[in-house]
């Protein structure tokens, strides 16, 4: 296939201590479309590539560069412009062969970081075979968490630091409502720290009608908790299971 590129927005140039991050993004369905958004807006220099040239119309005005070519064939893959990439993301998960493929392709060109999209157990192993530093197991991971909340409703959400630790946000339990951090010593009881707290007030505006406005609170030890907030603990996910349940 032609490799064709397209421009998007400039990016900085300059030593790689100094300049923007570069990322390529390569597949651009929903999820791929997703992370460009997401990179650009939070400063990265974003290359997307994908196959179809509708894809790339549609995403050439949020991205640094966008580049038509199929990502399967070597010989387009090579002549690509990928030379500054730090981070490449293989987001094509839906088509198993092609990300595979493209994943090692990626890796066979020198490329650092190699993030690939799986769908299942089997690609997500595939994938780390051909040499993905790291494999997202979309599916996994979403039936994770939908046990996690089925187990824990008063759990949130729950992000995965190592195998034994978790940051969570949770409903201040029962038991401690009202009590302020220094009284319930949680991380002398627990090994467990309030790192942050999603305080919500209620009230009303000009018309009678109700207004409800969050703000996060980075807690002392005199703040007490209260029965509307969302705290976020960090710690043992033993020990915050057993917190929650007090």
């Amino acid at each position: 296939m032609e490799n064709r590129q397209r421009g998007g927005r400039k990016s900085e140039k300059g030593p790689a201590s100094q300049r923007q991050k570069v990322f390529a993004v390569l597949g651009l369905g929903v999820f791929g479309r997703q992370i460009c958004t997401t990179l650009g807006e939070r400063g990265g220099s974003v290359i997307a590539i994908d196959q179809d040239p509708e894809l790339i119309e549609q995403v050439k005005e949020e991205v640094t560069q966008a580049i038509l070519i199929d990502t399967t064939d070597e010989e387009s893959l090579s002549e690509a412009a990928l030379e500054d990439v730090d981070v490449a993301v293989v987001a094509m998960g839906d088509n198993v062969e092609a990300s595979i493929l493209t994943t090692a392709l990626l890796k066979k060109r020198g490329i650092a970081h190699v993030v690939a999209r799986a769908i299942s157990t089997l690609h997500a192993q595939v994938l780390k075979q051909v040499g993905a530093d790291e494999v997202l197991n979309l599916e996994t991971d979403a039936g994770s968490r939908l046990a996690n909340r089925l187990v824990a409703p008063d759990v949130l959400e729950r992000v995965a630091l190592s195998r034994e630790i978790s940051v969570a946000e949770m409903y201040v339990p029962k038991a401690v409502v009202g009590a302020t951090l220094a009284e319930m010593d949680l991380r002398g009881r627990y090994g467990l720290m309030v790192i942050s707290i999603k305080r919500v007030k209620r009230d009303v505006d000009e018309l009678g009608n109700p207004v409800e406005t969050e703000e996060i609170v980075f807690p002392g030890p005199d703040d007490e908790l209260l029965e509307t907030d969302l705290i976020h603990v960090i710690g043992k996910n033993e020990s915050i299971d057993e917190f929650r349940q007090l």
